[in-house]
Parts: structure tokens; C-alpha cells; sequence
């Protein structure tokens, strides 16, 4: 057994817990319109079937978009002006209905620190205003407020409050009253820092003026095309929030769908027991 190893392994001997990060997949559970939505239901029931022994088995039918409750963006989700990060071109990297670059295959597991920065605590409210821009400054004051600020290679967190309204689908979604999320300049400022992926408790990352409809998307382009930083939506940033955590390891592993443009994924805080 090597060192790291053995530190590892002690480590966990000494006892550690997860903090879920993310929500969970249900039918009916809230949805951007311009995804397909999670359904799930019993393909086959106890009792459908049973075996000698008296044992039966039961399984489900899941179908689901790629964007859908808490998940990943792969690099191939978003282009500009017809290019993909890295100036791939998009449509032939389509071709043949699965991405030959970009694809979420390709985004790697992560196993690195997570660094919360909670803008709504740091306004002193629980939750940001519909339609609310957060900003460089308002970054800031929230890396100032926990003591720890982004690194190259860590996963940046944005706490806006909004999780609390996912049992409310229509505010949640916020289309006739908009969603709290990122502006250009502090998109740019995680960018500048080297984190490798970043993510939100909102619908879309990125703020969502009231009406917005069909919307441009320019913090998914600084990102995803112009940075290759994964994005990630829909998280649950409360139970860590209230424990005060600014930083912890951060975990998460995205589905290997060849050629896909984003995956369902269950990230988790690790901290001490």
C-alpha cells in the first residue's frame, strides 16, 4: 500500500459523511421547456411474474433528457457563431446523431475541492430576487465572506436560494418572473481563476430576465466554448450552506453517454464526520 493510499484509507476509517448536493428525478418534477422532461414508471410489477421459488422482480422504463433535474453540460452542448470549444466545428462534429468531439463521454469524473460561494448569504437573504445579475463584485463579496476563493482545478458552487422553490414548478422555472443567475463578468472571473466546472441551483445557470422566452445564452458560451468549463444545474447548495461549509471534496461522475451533450449526475460534499 502506498502512502496516499494509506492516507486515503485512514481517512476514511476515521469516519466521513456526504452532504447531497443535488435534487432528486421524479415524474412531474420541474423542467426547462426546451428539454424533454424525466418520466419513470414500473415496466414490470411483483407478482407480473413468478418464479418456482416463489421469488418475483420487479424494473422501470426511465426516459429522460440529458439537461434534466441536477446534471452536467458536456462541451458539445452549447456553439457559437458554428463553433464548439476549441473552434470544433459544430455541425460535423453532429453528424451521425452523437458528437465525435465534445461528447459527455469525454467529461471526466471529479474528485476535487469544492468551493461554496453563497451570494444569497451574503445579501443577507435567503433566497436572490427573481431576475437577479450576479456579478464579479457580488463573487467576490461571497469568496470574502466564507475566506476561501477559486483555484485552478477546484469546482465553484453558486448559491442563489433558489432550491427552495423546486416544489413550486412555476416559480422555480420563473418564465413570467425570471431566474437569479450569473452575468458575463462573473462567468469571466471563474474563468480566470481555472476552475474546472461550475454550478448553480437554478434552471439555467445564468440569469433569467422575466419573459426572457427564447434567450441567449453568453454565460454558456464564456464557459463551455470559449473556457471548456463544465456547467452544472438544478443543485441543492441548502444543507450545505446551513452547515456553513465554504470548502470540502467535491465528487461526481457523469453517465458515458458517447457523443451525448450532458448527463444526470448525483455530486456530493465529503466532509468529516
Amino acid at each position: 500500500m502506498n502512502a496516499v493510499t494509506g492516507t486515503l484509507l485512514q481517512a476514511v476509517a476515521q469516519g466521513l459523511r456526504t452532504i447531497e448536493l443535488g435534487q432528486p428525478l421524479f415524474t412531474g418534477m420541474p423542467c426547462s421547456p426546451n428539454h424533454p422532461g424525466f418520466r419513470m414508471t414500473l415496466a414490470r410489477r411483483h407478482g407480473d411474474m413468478m418464479r418456482p421459488d416463489g421469488g418475483s422482480a420487479s424494473n422501470e422504463v426511465i426516459i429522460t433528457g440529458g439537461h434534466v433535474g441536477t446534471h452536467i453540460d458536456s462541451l458539445s452542448h452549447v456553439s457559437h457563431n458554428g463553433k464548439l470549444h476549441g473552434d470544433v466545428d459544430a455541425e460535423s462534429a453532429q453528424r451521425g446523431g452523437k458528437f465525435s468531439e465534445h461528447g459527455t463521454e469525454k467529461i471526466p469524473p471529479m474528485i476535487t475541492r469544492g468551493v461554496l460561494l453563497d451570494v444569497a448569504g451574503a445579501k443577507g437573504v435567503d433566497t436572490l430576487e427573481p431576475g437577479y445579475g450576479v456579478t464579479e463584485a457580488d463573487l467576490i463579496a461571497a469568496a470574502e465572506r466564507a475566506g476561501v476563493t477559486p483555484e485552478a482545478g477546484d469546482v465553484a458552487l453558486v448559491r442563489t436560494g433558489w432550491a427552495r422553490n423546486f416544489d413550486d414548478a412555476a416559480t422555480y422555472l420563473g418564465h413570467d418572473t425570471g431566474v437569479p443567475g450569473l452575468t458575463v463578468d462573473a462567468a469571466s472571473w471563474l474563468a480566470a481563476r481555472g476552475v474546472v466546472a461550475t454550478g448553480a441551483d437554478t434552471t439555467a445557470y445564468e440569469q433569467i430576465p422575466a419573459g426572457a422566452g427564447h434567450r441567449e445564452l453568453p454565460v454558456h458560451r464564456v464557459l463551455l466554448v470559449e473556457n471548456g468549463i463544465y456547467i452544472m444545474e438544478h443543485l441543492n447548495l441548502e444543507a450545505v450552506a446551513a452547515e456553513g461549509l465554504a470548502e470540502f471534496l467535491f465528487v461526481v461522475a457523469p453517465l458515458r453517454i458517447v457523443g451525448g451533450t450532458g448527463s444526470p449526475i448525483r455530486p456530493v460534499a465529503v466532509v468529516g464526520a
